[in-house]
């Protein structure tokens, strides 16, 4: 191509705007996710198609960002760019430029020739002075004819020596922003490069691929081709950094060139240049970076919208789940009532499955609220330890408690009957020995349940903080007042069975016989036997040493028979001890849930000091999480209505 065509293809880049009929297309699109950024959808955890400006510190970013918006940028040594600067391009036909920045809940209007001073001073505002940098957002709006419809974070250049005035660990808080905005799929990633450089050392290019491995979301452009004009060609075709969406190289505006001069002198300088020449028209120049930014932003949002759209309809419908399960704001105290009956409803209806039915359903993995279970466990073991307290040594000494008892209750009267007075000596000191242990676990059930109780009432009660002080206190005193009930139950019973000696059970003169029937042996073996030691093997007792027996002929056989009826009466004493047991706990467990939880809690509640209109008070943290609840409700439902204005046209930018 000669000079003269030359000059030609110049003026004509030079009048056209950077990209023109297809902003038509994209500007509803683009409009649609710059209102959700604008509505902080993020904070919903729905993230947005967003192209990502990145890039080395002097790579020449303000550059690129100046050339496509037609502005001035902030310039100057060390960082330039302290916040998440979001650029948002908007074609409009008419010539007058507008331009305004929109941050701290406020909108600045500014103007072409005073817009780098407005970045400086938003900056300071939402940064502070100095170097320091920041990750709340500044927006900047440019309305302005030609240029093409886009929107940009552009981000603090990475740097890693601070300078004066900046934190030492200013190279990590640059990284921590960047990471945040590249990391989320729906993130086109502009690369920013200099040519100067070797690709492979920039640091930008290490943090886009520690998130995008393939490069298939990764844009590079290549500034300052002008100035390493040599090999480049090369760089951008051998792609040795994995850039998935291509390069295109650009010249940078230079000194005091407008920007319709620095397009121009771009243009010629791809076109005439021995080395630049030959790289193809299809990468280089601020137009062709434009019109892929925007073909990318329109496929990447008309790409993921449908999803957008579905994460705002499922968070949408979790929240007002959730809302509902929140109890429901009392303004009245009727209301109070009706809700304090429900909680009262639902605490007994859960104790009743838990305590008397044996379902566990509200608490599958909560073995300590599987009730029944744990008190059969608890009544097994002391059923074992009363046994095991009886057991103890029961050869050892034998018939010598006995022989002693009966020295101390004969009496003047005929020979061979058995002192009654024996029998209940024997027998009271038996139960005086075990008295404690049902006292023990009269309270250790008691104390189980009370944590049971407790548990329950707190959950159901959850959401009326100002009332579980008192469903508290009432749960303590119902199990203190049940308790006291067992404990004197059981006193009664070990003074019952201390006090006479009487079963009907058939198993008490079964067993009695059973060990009469060693009797006469016994006798004969103590007697007759002259061994040393004398030893003999009786059933249930084992093998017992008779020789200390020997000098007892004359109340030998009452002894024995003593042994053997407080033996076979100890047993029924010790069943009767477990059974009425657990009846007992059966009983109150059944009345506690039945007919003591409702009177107690009601009491407390309805009586001197209750407060029942203390649930009309609305909990700190029910307040903030329905405040919470309810603006993400708003949010999301404003979200909605501004996708279900573009879906229709989608369809659009699929053909």
């Amino acid at each position: 191509m000669g000079e003269e065509s030359s000059l030609v293809v110049a003026q004509a880049v030079q009048d056209a705007p950077i990209i023109s009929s297809y902003n038509d297309r994209i500007r509803p699109l683009l409009d649609t996710v710059d209102s959700l950024r604008h509505l902080m959808i993020t904070r919903e955890g729905i993230q947005l198609p967003t192209i990502v400006v990145v890039g080395d510190q002097s790579s020449g970013k303000s550059s690129v960002l100046e050339s496509l918006a037609g502005i001035n940028l902030p310039r100057g040594q060390g960082i330039c760019t302290r916040v998440p600067l979001i650029m948002r391009l908007m074609h409009q036909p008419t010539p007058e430029p507008d331009l305004s920045l929109e941050f701290n809940g406020k909108v600045v209007r500014t103007d072409e020739e005073h817009v780098s001073e407005a970045i400086n001073l938003a900056t300071e505002e939402i940064a502070g002075f100095g170097k320091g940098i920041s990750n709340s957002p500044l927006t900047l709006e440019v309305r302005k004819n030609g240029v093409p419809d886009l929107t940009m974070v552009d981000l603090p250049g990475i740097t890693r020596v601070p300078v004066h005035g900046q934190p030492e660990n200013i190279y990590d808080q640059i990284k921590e922003i960047i990471m945040e905005y590249i990391a989320p799929e729906e993130s086109i990633i502009l690369n920013v490069l200099s040519a100067t450089v070797d690709f492979t050392t920039c640091e930008s290019i290490r943090m886009s691929q520690m998130v995008d491995k393939t490069g298939g979301r990764t844009l590079a452009v290549v500034t300052k081709s002008d100035k390493a004009p040599e090999g480049l060609l090369e760089k951008v075709t051998s792609d040795d950094v994995n850039i998935g969406l291509g390069y295109v190289c650009v010249r940078n505006r230079i000194g005091e060139e407008s920007y319709a001069e620095a397009r121009l002198e771009e243009a010629r300088l791809f076109e005439t240049h021995p080395q630049l020449s030959k790289i193809d028209n299809s990468i280089v120049g601020i137009p062709v970076l434009a019109q892929k930014l925007v073909q990318i932003q329109a496929a990447s949002i008309a790409r993921n919208l449908p999803a957008i759209v579905k994460s705002i309809n499922d968070k949408l419908a979790m929240n007002v789940a959730e809302l509902k399960r929140m109890p429901p704001k009392m303004s009245s105290v009727s209301e109070a009532m009706t809700a304090f009956m429900q909680i009262i409803g639902l605490a007994k209806e859960s104790l009743r499955k838990i305590l008397v039915r044996g379902e566990f359903d509200e608490y599958p993995d909560q073995k300590n609220m599987h009730c029944t279970a744990r008190l059969v466990e608890m009544l097994n073991q002391y059923s074992d330890e009363l046994h095991k307290h009886a057991e103890t040594k029961p050869a050892e000494n034998f018939l010598m408690e006995e022989i002693m008892v009966l020295e101390e209750a004969k009496g003047i009267g005929l020979p061979n009957f058995l002192p009654r007075t024996a029998f209940l000596t024997i027998l009271q000191k038996k139960v005086k020995g075990i008295s404690s242990i049902p006292i023990s676990f009269a309270e250790k059930v008691w104390n189980y349940v009370e944590e049971v109780v407790i548990s329950v009432i707190m959950q159901h009660s959850e959401n009326y903080y100002q009332l579980q002080l008192s469903f508290r206190r009432a749960g303590h005193n119902l199990i203190a007042k049940m308790k006291e009930r067992s404990v004197n139950w059981v006193m009664e019973i070990v003074e019952m069975e201390k006090l006479t000696d009487y079963t009907c059970n058939p198993e008490y003169l079964s067993d009695w016989n059973k060990l009469m029937v060693q009797q006469d042996a016994f006798m004969t073996y103590v007697l007759t036997n002259v061994d040393w030691p004398s030893v003999i093997k009786l059933e249930g007792f084992g093998e017992i040493d008779v020789t200390h027996l020997k000098k007892y002929s004359h109340v030998l056989q009452q002894a024995f028979d003593l042994k053997m009826r407080s033996t076979a009466y100890w047993k029924i004493v010790l069943k009767r001890l477990v059974d009425c047991m657990a009846l007992h706990l059966l009983l109150s467990i059944g009345n506690l849930v039945n007919k003591e939880f409702e009177a107690e809690i009601v009491n407390e509640l309805m009586g001197p000091g209750g407060g029942i209109e203390r649930m009309l008070e609305e909990s700190p943290a029910v307040a903030s999480k329905r405040q919470k609840i309810n603006k993400s409700i708003e949010l999301l439902k404003k979200s909605k209505e501004v996708v279900a204005k573009i879906m229709d046209k989608i369809g659009t930018y699929n053909d």
